[in-house]
């Protein structure tokens, strides 16, 4: 079975976006020009040939101001509104979530990277379906935003495989659930 993987970044204070769902506290202004592959992303992307995220993160992604940057993936986006055609290679999926993607999980495939927002993290966490997280905390405390999981998230609990410091900015944290 397919592996659901969580690959994300949060604050100090638990937050994966500002308030109006920008991500832009992520860049380094001293480092414009971050290799990719220094924070294990290349590699990860190699792993899955399948993203899934709500339309909010998705909308946050087009305004990074570069080409989808999945287009060799099979991208699923959650929302119940937006159903129409788009020049990217996306699916719009207005089907239950966790439904979703408990029956994507059992399809042949490399694993899934769940991108995100907070309600689809917190749905999927609290179904069960999330197998692996890699979390990457930055020094920084936004005081206010986005929620790495929205609302209230059933207790879950996690082993830590390994941890990694990156350029003294980043601390990144990966975990399998450990089943109970």
């Amino acid at each position: 079975m397919r592996k659901l993987r969580l690959y994300i970044a949060q604050s100090l204070d638990g937050f994966i976006a500002t308030k109006t769902g920008s991500v832009d506290w992520l860049s380094d202004p001293e480092n414009p020009d971050i290799d990719l592959n220094a924070y294990g992303y290349l590699d990860f992307c190699n792993t899955i040939d399948t993203t899934i995220m709500g339309y909010n993160t998705y909308r946050e992604i087009l305004n990074f101001g570069i080409p989808f940057p999945y287009p060799d993936k099979k991208n699923y986006i959650f929302s119940r509104n937006h159903t129409k055609n788009d020049p990217n290679p996306v699916e719009f999926i207005a089907e239950n979530p966790v439904n979703f993607t408990a029956n994507l999980k059992k399809q042949a495939g490399k694993d899934i990277w769940l991108i995100g927002g907070g309600e689809i993290n917190k749905l999927l966490l609290n179904a069960g379906l999330i197998d692996e997280i890699i979390l990457s905390i930055k020094p920084i405390f936004l005081g206010e935003g986005i929620k790495l999981f929205a609302d209230t998230i059933q207790s879950t609990l996690f082993k830590i495989n390994t941890v990694n410091i990156f350029d003294k900015s980043i601390i990144q944290f990966e975990m399998i659930e450990k089943k109970q």
